[in-house]
């Protein structure tokens, strides 16, 4: 049957089956804007020279290596660390004698953004998020027993990724592993940072040189070790759609790939080790698409702009991770699902390594029992789902062919813009990529609230009760009260004279030529601590305040009409003709913790329905948000949290209120705050606690009911 016929009759079945809709009668558009078709026939190949293409071989599209799966399986490589370094190392351990194949270490907040433990704006972030790490004794204690010239491993650090990745080479030489043998990766990609993540440091020009020089420096002297990967994986977490996220990562990657072409590097010597991170989300088949299509874009982008020698250089090797925004506080075990689902699309996607998120991450830091079930979710698919017996097992498929190459012809759209632009540096700067991911993160919100998307447990099939789940629980005061009792002793057996010429000596080739890394590495072997090299750096280069910005509009776009919502904006009203001005919010983040989606997403929702809400910026203290509040007269401060400080900083914001008499300032909190947290933060003073995925308009509902209720009134 010719594909004609195939398409004329399935149309007149369809049209039997559906009551006489046509397939153009059908709503089959995705969140990228790629207008599906409900058939795909051989007539959808035509022009695709890649659906031809062989795995191993440009464009890679059908995988970067012949072999794929058949000769081993993707690396599994949870990422994980938490509390003290013999805590995360305990676990790291039992992870690998468990079948985990490569480690990937989680950092505090505190690390991230280069202070010590005992920094008195880290006072909650320190082993909440991820792993404290002060200084080499600590690298140390987190790899001891684990040998280095044997494990991959990799670490997610952006802001300090100098200091730590110089604490790293040199714990593994007093391990007796010399730079040329140690395998992993350091993700070193700020771009993102700056888009999404925040975990920055330095101004964005003085980061680019950073990023340059340990690329420089891995290639002279780390010939197995990626010295960039470029993360799509925040983007995503953000709020950006496929396209969006594949589309502005291969840009930062051509932005790092030009900067150390710019250095002077030969192309060849260093793009075969940059490996890519995406996130992978609950649309299997346009994950699928979205792993091919990015191999496919990268060959073409890199033999476009860069013409390499090498065919290793045009190939795209990623790791993937579950996504942690698909995840569910409400009926946590459909997290298991959730996970299995978008592990299986980067499997058939061909990524090359993966962690699999745990099913209570949307509660607390996985416990152990979940973090278990996490990793054999992927010796499962590996071991029992026969998934490594063939290579691509899409390639062929009309309907996968075609999705990849609409994904990548969107993708490669935002790509030439922001080339039009002058780079991802200069439309970073303009704010471009972080507008277009906080517009496309309000959307999706909207439509889950409406109801139009379907988010099981959530929006609907909700289940009546929920048993209780046993969390993970960071003790924050023990955690620092150790890390600080280190430091202070560290300082104390130290050569000072030479950590002081070791830090002079960074901060002069910071202000000159030289390479930064190799500079940190002398620090640290002198036992400088992290916080002392972020310091010297932050002496000469300053430290970067980003100022965020809301969305207005999109929001209530997807409401117009609703009855609900204009009886909220009625209520809106009646305050302002009561009070003589709206509902005034502060939305805070305190702490370390730069993931500002949900602060930006409650910031526009609110703004649409008449409140008048400041976005205040990231990285605050309780003083500082206190300030705030009092200076620009709010009702009231709400803090957004996902990295737990809301325990150590949250009591200490309303205290801080109570002492400018401000104690009519009311304190809500939204994120990911464990119930175990609830009663403490209420007899704190906090008046409502609101958990991920509680829609806007029940939020703006409870936040006019507090008003009135606390609202002054008149004496009779």
């Amino acid at each position: 049957m010719t594909d004609r016929a195939t398409l004329s009759l399935f149309e007149e079945l369809l049209a039997r089956e559906l009551d006489g809709r046509r397939p153009e009668d059908l709503d089959l558009s995705t969140p990228e804007g790629v207008a599906l078709k409900p058939l795909y026939t051989r007539a959808d190949l035509e022009g695709l020279e890649f659906a031809e293409s062989c795995p191993g071989a440009p464009p890679f599209v059908r995988g970067p290596y012949a072999s794929m799966y058949l000769g081993r399986p993707w690396t599994v490589r949870q990422y994980a660390g938490f509390s003290t370094a013999e805590a995360s190392n305990a676990f790291y351990r039992r992870s690998l004698a468990a079948g985990q194949l490569g480690l990937s270490v989680a950092f505090d907040l505190a690390t991230h953004r280069g202070y010590d433990s005992d920094h008195e704006r880290v006072a909650g972030d320190v082993g909440k998020a991820g792993v404290a790490i002060d200084s080499v004794e600590d690298m140390k204690r987190l790899f001891e027993g684990i040998p280095l010239e044997r494990t991959s491993v990799s670490m997610t650090m952006n802001g300090a990724v100098l200091p730590v990745l110089a604490a790293y080479i040199v714990a593994a030489e007093e391990q007796g592993v010399l730079p040329h043998a140690l395998a992993g990766t350091i993700q070193n990609d700020i771009l993102k940072e700056f888009m999404v993540r925040n975990t920055y440091i330095y101004p964005p020009r003085e980061s680019m040189r950073i990023v340059a020089d340990i690329i420089e420096y891995g290639s002279a002297h780390m010939p197995r070790f990626n010295t960039v990967s470029v993360s799509g994986y925040h983007m995503h977490e953000a709020g950006a759609p496929a396209d969006l996220e594949l589309g502005y990562t291969l840009a930062d990657g051509l932005e790092y790939v030009r900067c150390a072409v710019d250095r002077g590097l030969s192309v060849d010597a260093f793009a075969p080790r940059i490996s890519f991170f995406f996130a992978v989300g609950m649309n299997l088949y346009m994950e699928v698409a979205k792993l091919r299509a990015a191999r496919l874009l990268w060959c073409a982008l890199m033999q476009q702009h860069f013409a390499p020698q090498k065919p290793e250089s045009l190939r795209l090797r990623t790791h993937c991770q579950t996504s942690g925004v698909s995840l569910t506080a409400q009926d946590p075990y459909n997290n298991v699902v959730r996970t299995t689902v978008e592990a299986l699309a980067a499997v058939m996607g061909g990524t090359q390594s993966l962690h699999t998120n745990a099913f209570d991450e949307a509660l607390a830091l996985p416990s152990d029992a979940a973090a278990r079930l996490a990793r054999n979710t992927q010796l499962i698919l590996s071991h029992e789902a026969g998934l490594t017996r063939t290579v691509d097992p899409w390639g062929g498929s009309y309907f996968m062919e075609a999705l990849t190459q609409a994904l990548a012809d969107r993708a490669r759209g935002h790509i030439e813009r922001v080339l039009a632009l002058g780079g991802m540096t200069q439309a970073v700067a303009q704010g471009i990529p972080q507008t277009a991911i906080q517009e496309a993160a309000a959307r999706r919100q909207a439509r889950l609230d409406r109801g139009l998307d379907v988010l099981v447990g959530v929006n609907r099939y909700r289940a009546e009760t929920e048993e209780p789940l046993s969390l993970r629980v960071i003790d924050n005061r023990e955690v620092r009260e150790q890390q600080v009792a280190r430091l202070a002793a560290l300082r104390q057996g130290r050569d000072q004279d030479r950590v002081r010429g070791a830090l002079e000596a960074l901060g002069a080739v910071a202000r000159s030529e030289g390479n930064l890394l190799t500079a940190s590495i002398e620090a640290m072997r002198a036992r400088a601590t992290v916080g002392e090299v972020s310091l010297a750096l932050e002496q000469v280069f300053g430290r970067f305040q980003s100022h965020g910005q809301g969305v207005g509009g999109v929001y209530s776009s997807y409401y117009e009409g609703d009855e609900n919502w204009q009886a909220l904006q009625r209520e809106v009203q009646r305050f302002v003709e009561a009070q003589g001005r709206p509902p005034r919010l502060l939305v805070a983040k305190l702490g370390q913790d730069g993931h500002d989606r949900g602060a930006k997403v409650i910031a526009a929702g609110l703004s649409d329905l008449g409140f008048d809400v400041d976005l205040g910026p990231l990285f605050q203290t309780p003083v500082e948000v206190a300030r705030a509040a009092i200076d620009n007269d709010v009702h009231l401060v709400g803090i957004s949290t996902q990295a737990g400080a809301h325990s150590t900083l949250v009591p200490e914001l309303i205290e801080r209120l109570r002492e400018q008499n401000a104690s009519d300032v009311l304190v809500v909190c939204g994120g990911i705050i464990p119930k175990a947290d609830h009663p403490a933060l209420e007899a704190a003073g906090v008046s409502a606690i609101f958990e991920p995925g509680t829609p806007l308009p029940a939020v703006a509902q409870t936040l006019l009911e507090l008003l009135r209720d606390n609202a002054p009134h008149d004496p009779e």
